[in-house]
């Protein structure tokens, strides 16, 4: 999945979650969403309703959050973290544990980061900025 659509992103976490119900056999990154999407009961009843939240936009002028996006942060979050990029990022990690976070409450201290350095790069048009994230998480991890 390295440059999925909204729909086959929705569909992957759908069909994951699905397959941990009837406990089918999951890939390696099926497994880690069901994981991610354990961790979240508010998603479960979206994830069982399967197609009907295809189409659905969540607005977050309106106070919504839009659980695949959500989902797919913790998917990134987790592959960062497994391969230290940006490097460093693995021991604000270990900071954010140190301090008394669960895994689950760091990934989401993790998350406001990585989402404030999507939504810079998509306002000026450019690509991630690894000093600017990891400022961010300099400071969530002090």
């Amino acid at each position: 999945m390295f440059n999925p659509s909204r729909e086959q992103t929705r569909r992957f976490f759908i069909e994951a979650w699905r397959k941990q119900h009837e406990r089918s056999i999951l890939s390696e990154l099926e497994a880690l969403a069901a994981g991610h999407i354990q961790n979240h009961p508010e998603y479960h009843a979206l994830l069982d309703a399967g197609e009907s939240g295809l189409d659905r936009d969540w607005l977050p002028e309106m106070g919504e959050t839009n659980p695949f996006l959500h989902l797919s942060l913790h998917l990134a979050i987790s592959e960062q973290l497994s391969i230290d990029q940006p490097p460093g990022i693995k021991a604000f990690h270990d900071k954010l544990l140190a301090r008394g976070l669960d895994l689950h409450a760091a990934q989401h201290a993790i998350m406001d980061c990585l989402a404030e350095t999507i939504w810079q790069a998509q306002r000026q048009h450019g690509g991630l900025d690894s000093a600017l994230y990891l400022q961010c998480l300099e400071k969530k991890s002090a």
